[in-house]
């Protein structure tokens, strides 16, 4: 039986931990988070699901210290598995483990490497993401690739219903892979670096919306952002506005400027190029309606507060 320790954290680190387990990995030791209070924990709990089966858990804050290095030793593992774990794990750790060190990475490598991949590739408007299994090195998400499975990413989709399907490409390419991998007969593929790129974090205030860009930009970033992560920002009539939700339209613009207005009972955004339905905001933290702003407000155009 294989020996493992599971770098892990989000929904990717509970349903890939239960590809281990199905597949009947020892898995010695789960190194995780603490959830932060201050971050939106919209998801599941890597440490709920090894403390159902017996699994020791730790959550140091740097898994690089000497101490966690001299635990993790003392295990002798075969593998280490990392999915959606958030810290770098440097050569002293990535040394021990004897058949190799393994991360489940949210895109189709070598496009998108780096922080939060599906949020990017949605902005940048791609059709397709994915999931990817590859070896680790002391550079992220550089190492042979080991396992790939592609999603479809829809026009309308939002960050949270790509993440959903990327989970899931991430559990399919872990478990069609695992049989191999833990026989020793996986076969692993380099990266070409040269047709993908590194990107960063995203902050809160990355979604404050540029009018002048395209409807087609601003759609993508509005999906990019949208709930459970801050949403895309703007201000109108002196308040801060959030836009939750909008559709492609081929309505043509009313105005000269980027601006808000009601028609007809639903609400749109003229843009840099082209017009966006509103279909879903908030305006100073209320969520309401088209009809419910028009009644208030009444239906003139109401230009953006940059």
């Amino acid at each position: 039986m294989s020996r493992a320790v599971v770098f892990a954290y989000h929904n990717v680190g509970v349903r890939c931990l239960s590809v281990l387990l199905a597949h009947g990995v020892d898995v010695a030791l789960v190194v995780t988070h603490q959830d932060n209070p201050k971050e939106n924990i919209w998801f599941d709990s890597v440490a709920a699901l090894a403390n159902l089966h017996g699994i020791p858990v730790i959550t140091p804050e740097n898994p690089n210290t000497e101490e966690v290095i001299a635990q993790i030793r003392a295990l002798q593992p075969d593998f280490y598995f990392s999915f959606y774990y958030r810290e770098m794990l440097q050569q002293a750790l990535l040394d021990i483990p004897t058949r190799g060190a393994l991360n489940m990475h949210g895109s189709l490598l070598p496009k998108y490497r780096g922080r939060v991949p599906v949020n990017w590739a949605i902005i940048r408007g791609e059709k397709e993401s994915g999931s990817t299994l590859h070896y680790m090195t002391a550079k992220p998400d550089n190492g042979a690739i080991v396992a790939q499975q592609a999603v479809p990413i829809l026009p309308n989709d939002t960050a949270l219903q790509v993440f959903q399907k990327v989970t899931v490409a991430a559990e399919m390419a872990l478990n069609d892979v695992l049989p191999a991998l833990l026989a020793g007969t996986a076969k692993a593929e380099q990266q070409d670096l040269s047709k993908g790129a590194y990107f960063g974090g995203r902050k809160a205030e990355d979604g404050v919306i540029d009018w002048s860009q395209s409807a087609q930009d601003i759609h993508n970033l509005v999906r990019a952002v949208a709930p459970p992560y801050p949403g895309a920002t703007t201000h109108l009539l002196g308040m801060p506005m959030r836009i939750l939700q909008t559709l492609q339209t081929k309505c043509s613009a009313v105005g000269a400027k980027p601006a808000f207005y009601v028609k007809e009972g639903k609400a749109y955004a003229i843009c840099g190029a082209g017009v966006l339905r509103v279909v879903r905001f908030e305006l100073n933290g209320i969520e309401m309606s088209a009809q419910a702003f028009a009644a208030q407000f009444g239906l003139n155009n109401f230009e953006f507060n940059q």
